[in-house]
């Protein structure tokens, strides 16, 4: 079992690299302003759950798939790389609800969110850290779970500050012009988060 210093080293850890900036909480600033929070809801549960199942992965060994077969570490940059292009186009072509010009747009579904932390670089690098970190080897299988489980509560809330700080924003983004600006900022944004995965190959 963890001790109560490794609990709370880890959940200060989970905290600082669920809070800083990230393709997650950008996406999720993007659709507070655009969408609101109660509408955002299946957003965060989704990135909540699909990180929960990929703690788990790591945890009983998937991250060793990158370690023998290095071209599947590649296959899920390029993969995550192109989403991410695909997502910030997305919130670039964002407007006011009930804009004729942006009828499709709509917030990011709970199973669009989850599956996305499976090709979420970040994701992985925050699954693999907590794992290696704080679930020794030949840790047992509750341990595992409990990392899991202890992130998740940490992550939900903390992520959940951008949208509620997207929300707020709202207001003062009623115009279309301004809202427009913001969201091209966003999607540059989660365009350059993708800057130091490829400058660290």
């Amino acid at each position: 079992p963890m001790s109560l210093e490794t609990i709370l080293a880890f959940s200060l850890f989970a905290f600082v690299t669920s809070i800083t900036p990230g393709p997650n909480n950008l996406m999720l600033l993007a659709s507070g302003v655009n969408f609101g929070f109660r509408q955002t809801l299946p957003h965060i549960f989704g990135i909540s759950s699909g990180f929960l199942f990929l703690v788990l992965g790591v945890g009983f060994g998937l991250g060793e798939i990158f370690t023998r077969f290095p071209l599947s570490y590649q296959i899920l940059k390029w993969t995550g790389a192109f989403y991410l292009l695909y997502l910030a186009w997305n919130i670039a072509q964002s407007g006011p609800p009930g804009d004729d010009k942006t009828a499709g747009s709509k917030p990011m579904s709970f199973l669009s969110a989850a599956a996305f932390q499976w090709v979420n670089p970040k994701a992985w690098v925050m699954a693999i850290s907590a794992i290696s970190t704080y679930a020794p080897t030949a840790t047992s299988a509750l341990v595992i779970v409990g990392i899991a489980v202890l992130f998740v509560l940490v992550n939900a809330p903390s992520v959940s500050v951008w949208v509620l700080f997207g929300a707020r924003m709202r207001r003062h983004l009623q115009v279309r012009r301004s809202l427009l600006i913001f969201n091209y900022s966003m999607a540059s944004l989660l365009v350059l988060s993708l800057y130091p995965l490829f400058s660290a190959a």
